[in-house]
């Protein structure tokens, strides 16, 4: 009995470094799921998105590159998923125009970030909307553009996110409407119950803006510097230690097996001391990505390699795209004179 494939769509903003956390709450369990038959995986890389926040070109170019590498090295098959660069799907900034024409203000108004900011600037008594811009208030229609491009039928995101999922077939299902037909799937945010988020050095959870990551790629010996940093109490080695209230042993948590867990926090209980801990974690992190930082070490040093992947992609997706934005085209009223 033949089950319908279900397509599913995943994001990553080019900013910054990928890090512990991003492996662990996103990589790691995209992979794992693209490896599934009754899935078709579209990932991109959201480089637009990226201009929002980033407005320094060299940076915005070195995360893209690293965060293509980093997907390759760590086992994504570009001939089993569509990975692409948002930027190189001309068709997706098209329709963010077409939707934006439909998408309501008074709903971009509702928008998390957009009412952070706003909330932020009221509380230092400035202008609501001082420095914010068409592209943070816009934000969730390019969103919903890069969903609706696809008719992903599930887009797995963090709990922040689950609005703009909601906003994109709020914004979908306006458009079916308006235009009579059945244009959109109407796609479902997938947050996993099961689903990781690591702490980082200081016990927060692990982020670039709290500057507590582990970058996922370092040498080993800056791997083994980063571990050291990690935030533990004063007990002393032989002292009983509480598992539940360490950072060391939610990070093993992460990467160690079942048995391996157990045999950690059975030494906790006998006082095992910080140094040891954190030399066993480095021992299973390392073990984790030794092959895959190899890997990427030589991705990073092959641009073209990495291109022609990424090129591959986009001519996969664009016959997708190019072919639906012009049903789109035709549905709207913009066509030749016959």
């Amino acid at each position: 009995m033949s089950t319908q494939r279900q397509r599913v769509l995943t994001g990553i903003t080019t900013t910054g470094t990928p890090h512990l956390g991003n492996y662990v709450g996103a990589i790691r369990p995209a992979i794992a799921a693209s490896k599934d038959d009754n899935v078709d995986s579209f990932l991109f890389l959201a480089d637009y998105h990226a201009l929002i926040k980033c407005q320094d070109p060299a940076a915005v170019h070195q995360s893209t590159r690293e965060i293509a590498a980093t997907w390759l090295a760590l086992g994504l098959d570009p001939e089993r998923v569509t990975f692409y660069r948002q930027s190189d799907i001309a068709e997706i900034t098209e329709l963010t125009w077409f939707l934006n024409c439909l998408a309501a203000k008074g709903l971009m108004n509702r928008a998390h970030a957009y009412k952070a900011a706003v909330q932020d600037n009221e509380a230092e008594s400035q202008d609501p909307d001082f420095g914010v811009t068409m592209g943070l208030f816009s934000y969730p229609v390019l969103m919903a553009a890069d969903i609706l491009m696809f008719n992903a039928d599930r887009v797995p995101v963090g709990k922040d996110q689950i609005q703009h999922v909601e906003m994109a077939r709020d914004i979908g299902q306006r458009f079916n409407h308006i235009y009579k037909g059945q244009y959109f799937t109407l796609p479902k945010a997938e947050v996993g119950d099961d689903t990781a988020v690591l702490t980082g050095l200081d016990g927060r959870k692990m982020s670039k803006s709290y500057g507590n990551t582990i970058p996922l790629f370092e040498t080993e010996k800056k791997l083994k510097k980063s571990i050291n940093k990690i935030k533990t109490n004063l007990l002393e080695p032989g002292e009983p230690k509480d598992p539940n209230d360490s950072n060391v042993f939610e990070i093993y948590k992460a990467f160690a097996t079942p048995d391996q867990i157990e045999d950690m926090r059975q030494k906790f209980a006998e006082g095992i001391a910080w140094g040891e801990a954190k030399k066993e974690l480095f021992t299973l992190v390392n073990d984790e990505l030794a092959e895959a930082r190899e890997r990427y070490n030589e991705l990073i040093e092959k641009p073209t390699e990495l291109e022609a992947i990424l090129q591959a992609g986009a001519d996969r997706a664009s016959k997708t795209s190019k072919p639906f934005m012009a049903e789109l085209r035709e549905a709207v009223g913009i066509r030749a004179f016959k």
